[in-house]
């Protein structure tokens, strides 16, 4: 349990993750059915007391205890094996078995519930579990990614033979999954692949080239790019392939882990580079459409990073504000000094922002599942918006989080130089932050997409009945972001694209936590969607003091309850 306020050093540990989020349980009220929502309730209960104090514990064991790769047996063997830390398996156990997290949105029963559930629930438990431990996500995240890029493009029989695993609870059968498409020479720019396919006579291909970044390597499963034999050149020559790590025989496939990364964060989980030697491999989807049913997986990913972003900043800020509720200093509590109150706020507000916007775009990617129409656009664009700019604030976010515990934040001793660590990964892996924003523009070009965001966010405003200055200074300030983002769509405008994006982001994020507040009855929520409109899109004089306008908090109207 945490130390007592007696205590000058503060020290949160022990407590539950989820009962003392009084935002996050708000927020499930809004965007889960709510028989779902009480039936999920004692399992975010679990998870939440886990990611707050056993969880933490293995996740500070298995950072400082990395993977390693053996090349052979004590025998002799030439079989490679990753040797991870008892801390990190045990990790592996409680997320893929116990909470299902790479599993539950491919499964007809979970948790004792009956049907599939929705994203919102796969992202809560994601949410929880990454304030503890974020390494380990990025394998769970990409085994539910390949599963239903799998499930989407690949053949009967090919998902006939493998998904069991992959969608299995046990934890000593389950497969897990991974995504090896960057080479030398072909980091975001797919259309610069190398690495070779031959097919064979019995359907399958034969892999040849390098990939140079492959976290999880040693993953059951993996989706990998390749370049048939006589394909084009660029990217329409590029096709996706599964490539399995056991053979049908039980014998290892061609291909071995070169060496695995000494990376910066996330240390716990392995990243390596793989020589394909002839490994054996089966075409996913159609010769040629490689990249496009690639992205489908990548945009997955991206939205799990986004949500990881959110996780790590929620911890990052519960931590800072435990911290100022009990460090005293001068005489009286860190919270009660008024440049502390501030500075909370400053950390509060991309942390609020980018969890409304995991809970808007689990909605909208349940919506396109459904196939209604308009959805897939939103979820396009929404995407690459929580990815590029939920990812960025991580960063700064958990550094000044950092600063709120003093020296012993910089010690290792703590989770704050891990979450600073780990944070620095979103904004990089799946696209860097240029390679992101571009896609929000190239979203609006091919899925005219921003029409229907400003629709959406319209319907989110009408919704709210917000006092009418207010949501004004949110439809103005939307109509301004919209413009820009159309700039940046035309030709030679894509200098504009990160501008664009965090307009879109910042406006989308202020009107949602709006929404949230009106319906949710949070007048916390409220102050932080004003704050958001005034701070980070508004134009502010850095000399001036800006305070909320007065008319932005006047009544709403008539029959429309108050924010409590």
């Amino acid at each position: 349990m945490p130390e007592t306020a007696t205590h000058p050093i503060p020290d949160r540990h022990g407590q539950n993750l989820f009962t003392t989020d009084q935002e996050l349980q708000r927020l499930l009220a809004l965007y889960l059915p709510d028989d779902l929502r009480r039936h999920m309730l004692p399992h975010f209960e679990r998870l939440g007391g886990l990611a707050g104090g056993r969880l933490d514990v293995l996740a500070g064991i298995a950072d400082h205890n990395p993977p390693v790769l053996e090349q052979r047996t004590r025998t002799g063997l030439d079989l490679q094996s990753i040797v991870k830390h008892p801390a990190y398996v045990e990790m592996e156990r409680l997320a893929l078995s116990e909470f299902a997290m790479g599993a539950v949105s491919h499964r007809e029963q979970s948790f004792g519930w009956q049907g599939k559930m929705p994203p919102a629930v796969k992202y809560v438990l994601f949410y929880l579990f990454v304030q503890a431990e974020f390494g380990l996500c990025c394998p769970v995240s990409m085994t539910d990614s390949l599963t239903r890029t799998l499930k989407k493009f690949g053949d009967a029989a090919l998902a006939e033979r493998y998904l069991p695993r992959l969608v299995s609870l046990d934890f000593d059968e389950l497969a897990q999954g991974a995504m090896f498409m960057t080479e030398q020479a072909a980091g975001s720019d797919i259309a610069a692949t190398l690495t070779r396919a031959t097919p064979q006579a019995d359907g399958s291909w034969l892999l040849h080239g390098d990939k140079w970044f492959c976290s999880n390597p040693d993953a059951d499963f993996a989706m990998v790019l390749a370049r048939p034999d006589g394909a084009a050149p660029g990217i329409k020559g590029v096709s996706l392939f599964l490539l399995p790590r056991v053979l049908e025989d039980g014998s290892r496939n061609h291909y071995r882990i070169v060496r695995l990364k000494h990376k910066m964060g996330t240390r716990s989980m392995a990243s390596g580079e793989i020589r394909l030697d002839g490994a054996v491999a089966h075409l996913v989807g159609e010769l040629g459409r490689g990249f496009v049913q690639m992205a489908d997986m990548v945009n997955n990913s991206r939205l799990s990073n986004g949500v990881r972003a959110a996780g790590l900043m929620r911890r990052a800020v519960a931590e800072a504000e435990y911290i100022a509720g009990q460090r005293q200093a001068f005489g009286k509590r860190l919270a009660d000094m008024p440049l502390m109150q501030r500075q909370l706020d400053k950390l509060r507000l991309p942390a609020e922002q980018a969890r409304s916007m995991v809970f808007q775009t689990a909605q909208a990617l349940a919506r396109s599942d459904a196939g209604e129409e308009g959805a897939y656009a939103l979820l396009r664009i929404l995407t690459p918006l929580i990815k590029f700019r939920a990812c960025r604030d991580a960063r700064k976010v958990t550094g000044d989080a950092m600063e709120v515990r003093g020296g012993c934040g910089y010690i290792e001793e703590w989770a704050d130089p891990r979450l600073v660590r780990d944070a620095h990964l979103g904004s990089i892996w799946e696209g860097t932050s240029n390679i992101v924003a571009l896609d929000v523009v190239r979203a609006i070009k091919r899925e005219d997409a921003l029409p229907v965001l400003q629709a959406h966010l319209h319907a989110l405003l009408d919704e709210a009945a917000l006092a009418p200055a207010f949501a004004q200074a949110l439809r103005a300030a939307l109509a301004r972001a919209g413009a820009l983002a159309q700039t940046a769509a035309a030709e030679g405008g894509e200098v504009l694209a990160r501008q664009a994006a965090s307009g879109l982001y910042h406006c989308a994020s202020a009107i949602a936590m709006a929404w949230e507040a009106r319906r949710g009855g949070s007048a916390a929520r409220l102050r932080w969607a004003q704050l958001v409109l005034l701070h980070r899109v508004l134009p502010r004089d850095p000399l001036a003091i800006a305070d909320i306008p007065a008319d932005w908090t006047a009544a709403a109207p008539a029959g429309v309850p108050a924010a409590a």
